[in-house]
């Protein structure tokens, strides 16, 4: 390929530089020549950039059949984090070694898939300014993310939005339309019904599916290093209990995100409550408060272009007094009852894209958090077993030393904490195996025989 590439740009060069030769005088030819050497190093300059980034795995979209997910014909179950920082870490080239070191030590833990956000919404190192305006950096800060994950052979979970105020959020697009005029309330919940907002959101949506890498030259839709789009970021619109605006706003964005990009899976980024229509939602919801805010876990991801339900686990927040064993023992319940679902009615993949046990609990010990991940593990691999929808799970959240703006009470560095590492290796390994990959990949051979 390179061969071919050198002969075709020596070609260009020889035509160019006999056109100017061809002219009278001497001048012609010494322009001719300096012109043609710019030119040159121009194109091969950009040619070497986009090579750098090309090297890496061959990577095939992956594909949704029934309750699994397919990766080149085989069943691919998922062992992955989140860091959602990665692209306002990538905007200073000063701090992308961070970037890069977070996706390298994905991949020697044997992790398959980061979530991460593909969204700021004004405020500080913003990728959308206001309203259809975008920082070109903050673009390529993104562009960079991507590129490094497909070297290191890590696909990435998108999300577009934030239900919640960090990183602007909905909150920032009801901001923007208020400001304008145009807004018809301001009400945050307002980014589900009003008109303007939801133009806002899709030119948003459009932009970033259609932007051209530049770096490695291909637009985000068909570049399968992206695993799926997530539409928001636990989507709750308390002032609908019944669910309905909500549901009309996931029903109109999913339509619009499949007619743009057919390649890619879509999932919500639902936290996993059942409405005020489901029969769980007294016997699985953790509380009351659970049903009323306006999500529906089996409505919503009946959705016909939802590829696969999400779902988080955060029983220390939605539980206050309750010990350990009981938090444990309830995420045991609400898993098994989200696949079940998967698996009996929705008939989708179900991915528990955050889970996590805060280092603040009066009682936290480290082995808590080692128990509860192995809980969560295990149903999953035992689901994966029997073939069924319990396709994955990300933990909430890994980074890299020096990083302490960006993490929380659930963040750490998982080489620091040695029992959380070699739980993660394991499991990667485990469902490596369910899927015969361990041969087919060198990394994932030696790091599961070290284990041996």
């Amino acid at each position: 390929m390179k061969k071919d590439l050198r002969s075709h740009w020596s070609l260009r060069f020889l035509i160019i530089y006999r056109k100017m030769v061809t002219r009278n005088g001497m001048l012609y030819p010494i322009l001719g020549f300096a012109s043609c050497v710019a030119f040159l190093y121009m194109s091969f300059g950009d040619l070497k950039l986009s090579a750098n980034f090309t090297k890496g795995p061959r990577f095939s979209f992956v594909e949704r059949n029934g309750t699994q997910f397919f990766l080149n014909g085989k069943p691919l179950y998922i062992n992955g984090w989140n860091s959602y920082w990665l692209m306002a870490h990538s905007v200073d080239e000063s701090s992308r070694p961070k970037v890069s070191a977070m996706l390298q030590a994905g991949a020697k833990m044997g992790l398959t898939v980061c979530r991460t956000w593909a969204f700021n919404d004004g405020g500080y190192n913003a990728l959308q300014i206001s309203p259809g305006q975008f920082d070109e950096r903050v673009f390529k800060a993104l562009d960079y993310v991507i590129a490094e994950a497909r070297q290191q052979g890590i696909r990435l979970l998108l999300s577009l939005v934030n239900n919640l105020q960090p990183y602007g959020g909905k909150t920032q697009y009801v901001n923007w339309a208020w400001q304008e005029g145009v807004g018809l309330s301001s009400s945050n919940d307002s980014f589900f019904f009003d008109p303007s907002i939801r133009k806002y959101f899709k030119n948003y949506v459009l932009t970033v599916l259609t932007r051209k890498n530049t770096i490695t030259g291909i637009q985000y839709r068909n570049d399968p290093t992206i695993f799926a789009w997530e539409l928001i970021n636990e989507p709750r619109c308390m002032t609908d209990p019944s669910g309905d605006t909500l549901q009309d706003w996931l029903e109109e964005m999913s339509a619009f995100i499949k007619s743009i990009d057919k390649n890619h899976l879509l999932t919500i980024g639902l936290e996993g409550f059942y409405g005020p229509s489901s029969p769980k939602k007294a016997t699985v919801n953790p509380e009351q408060w659970a049903s009323a805010l306006g999500a529906d876990f089996m409505r919503n991801s009946n959705i016909t272009n939802v590829d696969f339900a999400s779902v988080h686990i955060y029983p220390d927040q939605w539980f206050h007094g309750l010990g350990f064993e009981e938090k444990r023992n309830y995420v045991s319940k609400w898993m098994h009852s989200h696949i079940e679902d998967c698996d009996k009615e929705l008939k989708k993949p179900v991915m528990f894209t955050e889970y996590g046990l805060s280092d603040q609990n009066k009682d936290f010990q480290l082995s808590q958090r080692e128990q509860l991940y192995r809980t969560i593990q295990d149903i999953i691999y035992k689901s994966a077993k029997k073939k069924g929808s319990g396709a994955g799970a990300l933990v909430w959240q890994f980074f890299v030393e020096g990083m302490q703006e960006y993490s929380d009470d659930f963040g750490m560095v998982p080489w620091q904490s040695p029992p959380i590492y070699k739980l993660t290796i394991e499991h990667s390994c485990k469902l490596a195996g369910i899927q015969g990959l361990i041969q087919e990949n060198g990394n994932l051979k030696q790091l599961c025989s070290k284990r041996k």
